[in-house]
């Protein structure tokens, strides 16, 4: 009899697997064409679009693409969007055409051993005040300002913060560290050029028109001299004596400095979920769509035959898979709802994700999973490369739902790269959502990675469709089982997004 019944046991999960199977090839994620996907990113990635850099017209008209497919599938405009276009301010920044600072006896010039990166200033004598790394949080009880005059004065600083002085940190810290030494009264501030990567690369990066977000920057009426930059030191007991003195003078001026205002889009779009209750959850699907553009914007060589940075990789294919991702969906709705956000200024700093974390038109608490998808590029197309594994309690659902189109999971690649915190994702988790990133398979910055990433020759022709295409069937397949999923992913305990999840959602 016992054999009877583990016989029967048997048989109803293979019964139960192959209803399941059978459920699943009628998914429409199955029905999803190489051609369809093809002709996205032959189109989003094509010369027309320049390189599709925020603030540009080849931006404006891959929005619109976007757009146009939301509308064709269906989607729903959301409250608070213009269609379906959120529009994301930005102001472009023009540094300064010429500035000098004079230290005592030693002479720094723009575009040598000086970037001032705003502020227009007539010559003025003043002096000078070291700051640390002029730094304020009241949390930590830092306080680089503390007992220092600086009313007037040129504030100079370490670069990042006393918490940080990592890339990342010292980039994410500039606009904070500006405006701290503004409402000390500091006629400007100068940070100490002390990071590892070369001074003419910096140069080059920050020394062109750059786009910030309006609402973070401190706006022409409050301090409009106020000057900001950095200076690669030519000795550095100059300024090692600063800290000890009070008397340290400077002379410095700026001119040439402008800024102006800049409209781009996020994209965003609504599909109702199927589920009475779970509707009112959401799970968010994004893609930047921007890319970095043509010429010495593009930030790597080029030539005059070929000077556009197309992004076929990075990010058309992630564009392309999350308008798959919506081809699916849109044919057989899961049981939440999803928000499919396609966002512009990726590529300038996340700002396009930071500005609709920010400004979220559904509440942040109502979603309960951001899957990115985004990537440098791929060396090993038998891989999907998910940066975040191991740590929503996912990683069931995206294996399941790559190996049924023959993709393996390759967990968390280039550990050393800090992906997760680099891409739009990151928007997100700071919030608490759980987020991973979907990315194509990539498991280390090789030279085949370093051959397309942000390169003229990543255009479509150098892509694999068939990857392509499975790239695509696999996120819209992995989207399906979250939304669908009864259980909500949330960090695995102890992750550093664990606490700001469980004030989000009030666990």
């Amino acid at each position: 009899m016992k054999k009877l019944t583990i016989l029967a046991s048997w048989l109803a999960f293979i019964c139960l697997t192959t209803a399941q199977a059978q459920s699943d090839s009628r998914a429409p994620e199955f029905d999803i064409t190489k051609a369809d996907m093809e002709a996205h990113l032959r189109f989003l990635a094509s010369d027309a679009l320049q390189g599709r850099r925020t603030g540009e017209m080849g931006n404006d008209i891959a929005a619109a693409y976007i757009a146009s497919q939301y509308a064709t599938f269906g989607l729903k405009q959301v409250d608070g969007a213009q269609g379906y276009y959120q529009p994301v301010p930005f102001e472009a920044i023009t540094p300064p055409s010429a500035a000098k600072i004079v230290i005592e006896d030693e002479t720094y010039t723009q575009g040598d051993n000086l970037l001032m990166m705003t502020g227009n200033l007539e010559p003025t004598k003043t002096k000078a005040v070291f700051a640390n790394y002029g730094w304020v949080d009241e949390e930590t009880g830092i306080n680089d300002y503390d007992k220092l005059d600086v009313e007037g004065k040129l504030v100079f600083v370490l670069p990042g913060t006393p918490e940080g002085q990592d890339p990342l940190t010292v980039f994410n810290s500039m606009s904070k560290k500006r405006k701290l030494a503004k409402e000390k009264g500091a006629v400007g501030l100068i940070e100490l050029y002390r990071l590892q990567f070369p001074w003419q690369f910096f140069l080059s990066y920050f020394g062109k028109e750059s786009l910030n977000l309006a609402d973070k920057m401190e706006t022409t009426k409050s301090n409009p001299n106020f000057v900001y930059g950095w200076i690669k030191e030519k000795n550095k007991e100059t300024f090692n004596a600063m800290k000890d003195s009070k008397k340290t003078k400077v002379e410095l001026s700026s001119e040439g400095f402008s800024r102006r205002a800049v409209t781009s889009n996020n994209v965003i779009g609504l599909l109702e979920g199927t589920d009475p209750e779970l509707k009112d959850e959401y799970l968010l699907i994004t893609a930047h769509f921007d890319h970095v553009g043509t010429g010495k914007n593009g930030g790597s060589p080029y030539t005059p035959e070929d000077s556009i940075f197309n992004g076929a990789r990075d990010n058309a294919m992630g564009t392309t898979a999350l308008l798959g991702a919506l081809q699916a969906l849109a044919e057989a709705p899961p049981k939440r709802s999803v928000i499919f956000l396609a966002v512009t200024g990726e590529e300038i700093g996340l700002l396009g994700s930071q500005y609709y974390a920010e400004n979220p038109l559904i509440p942040m608490e109502q979603v309960i999973f951001n899957l990115n998808t985004d990537g440098a590029g791929y060396n090993d197309p038998s891989y999907v490369s998910i940066v975040g594994f191991g740590r929503t309690g996912t990683d069931g659902l995206v294996e399941a739902a790559s190996n049924i189109f023959g993709l393996d999971v390759f967990p968390n690649p280039a550990p050393e790269q800090n992906l997760f915190d680099r891409s739009d994702n990151v928007s997100f988790a700071k919030l608490g959502v759980p987020a991973m990133c979907f990315s194509p398979g990539l498991t280390s910055f090789d030279e085949e990675i370093s051959t397309y990433y942000h390169q003229a020759a990543d255009n479509p022709d150098s892509i694999d469709f068939d990857y392509l295409h499975k790239f695509c069937q696999a996120l819209a397949r992995t989207a399906r089982l979250i939304a669908d999923d009864e259980d909500r992913p949330f960090w695995v305990e102890g992750d550093k997004y664990e606490e700001v999840g469980k004030q989000l959602y009030e666990r």
